[in-house]
């Protein structure tokens, strides 16, 4: 997680969080923290809210004859738990996402399991419509407690340039 302290006057100071387009560089590979520990209450509710009725993900009873013997994340909780994860360091001061790609879910991920993720910078490059800002692409993998891959995928987003950032423009 980047944090930055901005000095505002005489002993006061703000936390600001993620990097400009200046401060990505290809091959960094940036740890998201903290972990989440996917609860039982979470996987329900999220899959519920999103109307998917897959009952592996809510129905204990159904779950115990599948080949995993239990209950599985719903597969966009655990996307979307990564991409959560990843904002403080890869898209805080992001314009837009661009596209997620190459998704990929390699193992399951359970109730109670610890999810964690990194991000690898796999390219970047000046925007060619918008001179305040920069196309970072990034390859976010997840893991489970145990280290195992759980899912990866790579995202493109348009990050603001230093002083080009909605946080610049308000003094956030």
């Amino acid at each position: 997680m980047v944090q930055h302290v901005k000095k505002i006057s005489e002993n006061r100071y703000r936390e600001s969080f993620g990097r400009h387009y200046e401060e990505f560089h290809i091959g960094d590979i940036y740890e998201h923290r903290p972990g989440r520990t996917i609860t039982k209450t979470d996987n329900t509710w999220f899959t519920l809210l999103t109307m998917n009725t897959h009952p592996m993900h809510f129905d204990d009873e159904y779950a115990k004859a599948s080949e995993f013997g239990k209950c599985i994340v719903c597969s966009p909780l655990t996307v979307a738990l990564m991409v959560g994860m990843s904002v403080t360091d890869v898209s805080q001061k992001a314009i837009a996402n661009l596209g997620w790609d190459d998704i990929k879910l390699t193992h399951p991920l359970f109730e109670d399991d610890t999810l964690t993720a990194e991000s690898e910078v796999l390219d970047k490059r000046e925007s060619k419509s918008r001179p305040g800002a920069g196309i970072v692409t990034v390859k976010t993998t997840g893991f489970n407690q145990h280290g195992t891959v759980v899912c990866s995928f790579v995202r493109k987003m348009l990050i603001a340039k230093q002083g080009h950032s909605v946080e610049d423009k308000v003094n956030y």
